[in-house]
């Protein structure tokens, strides 16, 4: 919990320098190929300091994501048998029997498990990478990942830009209560999926 709360402060500090905008663009990069910290995080804090560009944060949240997604697809269709181990090992999040129960859902239900990965507190890295080493049809695969990531993203920044502060103050307060409710939404998130699938 220690670790996750240093990693939630070093992100939001991004918000406090005239790099917050390009940081949060290489935080949804990464966050769809190996960071654990969503750029929710990141998102959230920008939008508070300026309301008025909400949507533009969500704009390049939604992109950069988008591309980091496609770098995943990457990473699963041209190198994973060289990189699988460093995963499954160090990041949070990415376990074999969770990578290989997707990859054995993807032939059905393609579409449907980027989008709810997309949208959900679903690890969004572990279907990116899955996703390239099924080789899924790469069309769909980008018009579900843009669907679902951007409808995640402008709702937080459209929430943001109603309520503000607000927000922020409660996320601060309630920290540790809210990352036990994210693992509860993840673990539910991926019942949801195996549910679809059965």
């Amino acid at each position: 919990m220690k670790f996750v709360r240093r990693l939630y402060d070093w992100v939001l500090s991004w918000a406090e320098t005239p790099y917050g905008t390009l940081a949060l663009g290489i935080l949804a990069f990464a966050e769809a190929s190996f960071f654990p910290v969503p750029p929710d995080v990141l998102l959230i804090a920008l939008c508070v300091g300026q309301r008025s560009k909400s949507l533009w944060f969500a704009l390049v949240c939604a992109v950069a994501s988008l591309f980091g997604g496609i770098a995943g697809y990457a990473i699963g269709w041209g190198i994973w048998e060289s990189v699988d181990q460093i995963f499954f090992q160090y990041v949070p999040g990415f376990t074999e029997e969770v990578f290989n129960y997707v990859k054995g859902r993807y032939e059905a239900y393609g579409f449907l498990i980027v989008f709810t990965a997309a949208f959900t507190p679903i690890p969004y890295k572990v279907i990116t990478i899955a996703a390239g080493v099924c080789t899924i049809n790469f069309p769909m695969f980008v018009i579900a990942s843009v669907i679902g990531r951007s409808a995640r993203f402008f709702l937080v920044a459209g929430l943001l830009y109603l309520f503000g502060e607000r927000i922020r103050t409660f996320i601060d307060k309630w920290f540790n209560l809210l990352t036990i409710l994210f693992f509860v939404l993840l673990a539910a998130g991926f019942a949801a999926l195996k549910l679809f699938s059965d």
